[in-house]
């Protein structure tokens, strides 16, 4: 945050702007100005008046009998500050007014009437200064009000936020620029005249730059007869209500122009700097500074150091030695003026715990081409106030070159994504405002180049930013939003519903690395295709895996050895399948493991163990659940599966998945028990997908259902009894439910026992016993016509 003065912003701007306009423009344009506050001056008749005379108090050996005149008024005033004098012109409170909880009085000071009062700057609530009444400068017009005469009175303070990227807004230079180029107002620069002496500043100093990476530009004035003394109270008042302590009249100088044109400087006795020498390097591990704030501080090896001949005199761009600081008896100084690399100033401050205005500026970037500049500028005020005589010339070691960003935009796309008209003179006076360089013009194509502070233009996004600041974003055109509804990604859809399906039916989501173990591969029987990393993180994940089961796998280890031996996990990933002379090619797919107890028990009745139907039954649920009807799983041996207990997973004809038990062998190699997995392939399962569901009325008539036990051979799959009844014209015959499957005695062996159950339904009216009779018999002549025997 920074405070601004609004008269002091009015010296660089013929601004007529009220503030508090100037603030609302500059919050929707440019930079954030958190709130106005008048200045609180109570200097209400609190004029300048002129000591006329001044004698002895004949009653009092430490006070005096001034007389004072206002122009219009003499007053007789009894005083006792030791620096009044005939001639001086003082801030004079006449009777009435108020002076804090004080209101000024005529009154008797041992026999001597006292017609009001002559001023320190601790009464007038300026500073803590009391040793002596406030002296004003010789032409300080008589009878005006203190107030009026220091500017004060009717004078605005800005808080103002500008954005990290936004340094060159740090200063009342930088703001006012700002403004101009925003309302289109000339800039007046502070005029600088500094008068320097035959003697050149080589004859003193001596820089050398020992890291200029760090410190691409470091500069350096030599002034001598300085006098040492407070400011004038015009710099002083500036200071303190820009949140700053005024020190010394040389201190002050370097502050003021620090909010100025927001440079930095630092000042060094220059008598206290062995050999008169500067050398800019990076410090040595464990070197040690006594900095400014009176603590000593251990450096490291990236903490930028300003050094004399011996040894360290200043952190660059953060905070001064105590060594080195300007005192009450400097005559000499050097003047620094540098820039700094941002990062370095950040990560030091940072790392020291140290916030300086200084380092504020720095590690958000000064201007490179402003260092000389500010120099001259803080000269000419020291020498103004201190009567310094200055060397000719500054010392400027610039040895690695900061140069702005060229950038090319194309003016047709700024338009575009502004949605506001820009034509090509605009632009051009857009760019002159903002002290572009235009480099080229090759039809709607510009190529530009920033001026030196405005580190933030880098891109083509930058340029329409600074236009549409220009432009003002409230002269945007209004238009109703073009709405243009995103066509829904069947293949998301599928992923969301597969996933609230999986966990609907218990199982956890889980997510494995896409890496795998060749050693489990190996064992599982699927590594003969699979890619090696050539730099894997470990052995164990070298191969890219080209099926989610080994990683379920895993998870069911994992579990099973830290003791949760009941799981149902699933996951929705990719694989990787190697591609001849290009990239594996991704494929998505859907994979689910079940071991232990796959239905708890409850008081009523006992759990279910994982088994393969019901790993099967679950899949049915998914297709149901999908819209998808044409399936069939087809026993088919597949590792790592048990050979009998297995099946390959296809919709019409085209294989998408399989479902099996985990071998035995493999189970107990692994230590684990049963284990069941499926794994399915979205590509080709989505061509299948009904996602929209078509609204189906309730059915008006009740539903009947019919029982047929067979005794079959082991080998015939329940999926051939399903085709075979399909086959059969079968009018009511809505679904058909697979009841038990059973194997031993009394059952012959080679033989099993499957029950299923024909749910019937018709549409137009109740089924009769006879009508649903006659299709369970039509369904039993067809299977003992195929040779299986009814139960």
């Amino acid at each position: 945050m920074m405070k601004v003065l609004y008269s002091w912003l009015r010296e660089f701007l013929p601004l007529e702007e009220d503030p508090y306009r100037l603030a609302e423009l500059l919050t929707l344009r440019s930079i954030e100005v958190d709130s106005v506050e008048k200045v609180k001056v109570d200097f209400e008749k609190v004029v300048v008046g002129e000591v006329l005379t001044v004698r002895p108090h004949p009653h009092a050996q430490r006070l005096l009998v001034c007389q004072v005149s206002t122009s219009q008024n003499t007053y007789e005033v009894v005083c006792g500050a030791p620096n009044v004098k005939e001639g001086i012109k003082v801030a004079f409170a006449l009777p009435g007014a108020r002076l804090g909880s004080n209101e000024i009085k005529i009154k008797e000071i041992r026999g001597i009437r006292s017609e009001g009062m002559i001023c320190s700057e601790r009464e007038l609530g300026l500073s803590e200064e009391a040793s002596g009444i406030l002296v004003l400068e010789e032409g300080a017009p008589l009878g005006i009000e203190l107030g009026t005469y220091l500017g004060l009175s009717g004078d605005y303070i800005l808080d103002v936020s500008p954005t990290p990227n936004r340094g060159d807004c740090l200063s009342i230079m930088g703001l006012a620029r700002e403004i101009s180029a925003l309302l289109g107002l000339p800039l007046r620069w502070p005029s600088v005249n500094l008068k320097e002496e035959e003697i050149g500043v080589e004859e003193f100093v001596k820089v050398e730059v020992r890291d200029p990476e760090h410190c691409p530009r470091y500069t350096a004035r030599f002034l001598w007869d300085v006098e040492i003394k407070p400011s004038p109270l015009w710099m002083r008042l500036r200071l303190q209500l820009s949140g700053m302590r005024p020190i010394n009249n040389v201190v002050d100088v370097t502050n003021y122009v620090m909010l100025e044109l927001g440079q930095p400087l630092h000042a060094f006795d220059y008598d206290r700097l062995a050999q008169g020498t500067i050398v800019v390097r990076l410090a040595k591990k464990g070197e040690v500074i006594v900095t400014l704030d009176g603590k000593e501080r251990t450096l490291d090896e990236e903490t930028l150091l300003i050094c004399d001949a011996e040894g360290p005199v200043a952190i660059g761009g953060i905070i001064g030695g105590m060594d080195s600081e300007i005192r009450e008896d400097t005559k000499r100084v050097l003047l620094e003026s540098a820039f700094f690399s941002p990062a370095s100033i950040r990560r030091t401050s940072r790392t020291l715990k140290v916030d300086t205005e200084a380092s504020y500026r720095f590690s958000r970037g000064v201007d490179p081409e402003g260092v000389v500049f500010a120099s001259q500028r803080a000269a000419q005020l020291i020498q103004r106030l201190s009567g310094a005589k200055v060397a000719r010339g500054i010392l400027d070691v610039y040895p690695v070159r900061v140069f702005p960003k060229e950038v090319t935009f194309d003016l047709e796309w700024v338009k575009g994504f502004l949605g506001m008209e820009v034509d090509e003179e605009e632009a051009r006076q857009f760019l002159e405002r903002l002290n572009f360089r235009i480099l080229s013009r090759r039809g709607k194509v510009w190529t530009v180049c920033p001026p030196s502070y405005r580190f933030d233009i880098s891109r083509e996004v930058d340029i329409a930013e600074e236009f549409g600041r220009l432009k003002g974003y409230d002269a945007l055109p209004e238009s109703l939003p073009r709405l243009s509804p995103t066509p829904r990604e069947k293949k998301k859809d599928l992923r969301k519903v597969l996933k609230e399906l999986m966990v609907g039916l218990g199982f956890q989501e889980v997510i494995t690395y896409s890496f795998v173990s060749p050693r489990l591969l190996k064992v599982l029987g699927l590594g003969k295709e699979a890619l090696k990393l050539l730099n894997p993180l470990s052995e164990d994940q070298s191969i890219m895996r080209t099926s989610l089961i080994p990683g379920l796998i895993e998870v069911a280890r994992t579990n099973y050895q830290r003791g949760n031996k009941d799981l149902k996990v699933f996951e929705l990933r990719r694989v990787f399948l190697p591609d001849s002379d290009k990239l594996p090619r991704e494929e998505e797919r859907l994979g689910a493991l079940a071991m232990g107890e796959f239905l708890p028990s409850w008081w009523r009745e006992k759990g279910k163990k994982a088994d393969f139907f019901l790993m099967k039954g679950c899949l049915e649920r998914l297709f149901e659940e999908l819209g998808i009807e044409d399936f069939k799983f087809l026993p088919q041996s597949i590792p790592p599966f048990h050979p009998v207990q297995s099946a390959s997973i296809s919709i019409k004809g085209e294989e998408i998945g399989v479902l099996g038990k985990l071998d035995p062998r493999i189970a107990e190699g692994l230590e684990l028990e049963e284990v069941f997995l499926f794994e399915l392939r979205l590509e080709p399962l989505l061509k299948h997908v009904r996602l929209k569901k078509a609204f189906v009325p309730l059915p008006k008539f009740p539903g009947t259902y019919r029982d047929i036990a067979l005794v079959l051979d082991q080998e015939v799959p329940f999926s051939s009894l399903l085709d075979e009844v399909w086959k059969l014209p079968l009018p009511y015959l809505e679904r058909i439910e697979l009841i038990d499957c059973y194997s031993g005695p009394p059952i012959p062996e080679g033989k099993k026992n499957i029950t299923i159950r024909l749910h019937l339904r018709a549409e137009d009216h109740t089924l009769t016993d006879e009508e649903a009779n006659s299709i369970r018999d039509e369904v039993v002549k067809h299977f003992i016509n195929m040779g299986f025997t009814l139960r």
